[in-house]
């Protein structure tokens, strides 16, 4: 089944250093682009990086399994490998995690791997996998 794809517009200080960041260390291909944006192919997805240095973000958190999770956050869910192999990637570029990578649910409906770390304008992102498919929406 072919999914929709999603397209998500979020504020950054500095366009070089959303380049660095989403196409460099998060291998994300470039799109289109002006003064003003960066379009990023995001595993399949749209985002646009919308130059807005005075842009303020909430720092708030909420508990989830023991954790203070970003409230405002946005991010994927890919195959437990490939989450894996980007938890490596980003341990080994010395990413500071927000929350390091880690299984949170063990045992539970929605046993998922997760991790949470912020782009340089402070943009919270989570990347996850689950075991199986049917794991994503498990209640």
């Amino acid at each position: 089944m072919d999914l929709p794809r999603f397209h998500l517009a979020f504020p950054v200080r500095d366009l070089a250093e959303a380049r660095a960041f989403y196409g460099g260390l998060l291998g994300c291909p470039e799109g289109r682009s002006s003064d003003a944006w960066v379009d990023f192919d995001f595993h399949g997805h749209q985002i646009v990086a919308h130059l807005a240095p005075a842009e303020q973000r909430s720092g708030a958190t909420n508990a989830v399994d023991g954790e203070a999770v970003p409230v405002r956050h946005f991010g994927v869910i890919l195959g437990l490998p490939e989450w894996r192999r980007l938890a490596e990637r980003l341990t080994a570029a010395g990413v500071s995690f927000a929350i390091a990578p880690q299984v949170r649910f063990q045992g539970e409906p929605g046993e998922q791997a997760t991790m949470f770390f912020l782009d340089p304008s402070g943009n919270a992102l989570e990347f996850k996998a689950f075991a199986a498919d049917s794991m994503v929406f498990a209640r």
